[in-house]
């Protein structure tokens, strides 16, 4: 039975994706840095760490209780957060997975990072810029590192189930919303696919909307 952890299993997306490994039929392992705060973690009787990212040494800790043949997931992200995680804790979780032979690494970051900066609004980047480059960080991070590694950057995330319509595309412009559960779905369809190794993808939905308010 194949294995995943996913860092940052409290969060929105984090549960997104739990919930679909799950129903997968994988063997999950939610780590967090308080997993009680997504209650369905101990409803699916799903292994928990408790983890802060931001500390290198819980990163360690965590990371070498699990198995080589593990696949890891990151929705790391820092809101609320007084310390923020984007960086220095993808830092941290990328530097303890090279120490292993624990190779299969897919970080979710968003639309905006990177090479997709300057597609990103004027709006957005005064709004929510600063993570975005601390994520964008994170990815240079990763590029540079031995990992079997594939990133995922989903547009504006929503609740809602799996419409089966998300797009992915690499290098072009592109905006627009998506489901976390759809993300979850092609997390899962990258990891199976070793050609997406090294590779960078966004994702969006063009069926998903903002709902329209009365």
């Amino acid at each position: 039975m194949k294995k995943v952890a996913i860092f940052g299993a409290a969060g929105a997306l984090g549960a997104a994706l739990v919930e679909f490994f799950y129903e997968k039929g994988f063997i999950v392992i939610g780590i967090a840095r308080d997993p009680s705060k997504n209650s369905r973690l101990s409803e699916l009787k799903i292994q928990t760490l408790t983890c802060d990212a931001t500390i290198q040494a819980e990163v360690q800790t965590a990371i070498s209780q699990l198995s080589t043949d593990t696949w890891i997931i990151s929705a790391m992200g820092s809101f609320n957060a007084d310390v923020p995680v984007d960086y220095i804790g993808h830092r941290h979780l990328i530097n303890a997975l090279e120490k292993t032979n624990i190779n299969r690494f897919l970080m979710i970051t968003s639309l905006g990072c990177g090479d997709s900066w300057e597609y990103l609004s004027d709006r957005s980047k005064s709004a929510f810029g600063s993570v975005v480059r601390e994520k964008s960080l994170a990815e240079s991070w990763l590029q540079s590192s031995h990992l079997d590694f594939t990133i995922l950057r989903p547009g504006g995330l929503m609740s809602g189930d799996t419409t089966g319509n998300a797009e992915l595309s690499q290098g072009v412009e592109v905006h627009g919303l998506i489901n976390r559960s759809d993300v979850a779905k092609l997390a899962h369809q990258l990891l199976e696919n070793k050609d997406s190794i090294g590779k960078i993808y966004e994702c969006i939905d063009p069926t998903v909307t903002y709902p329209v308010s009365n």
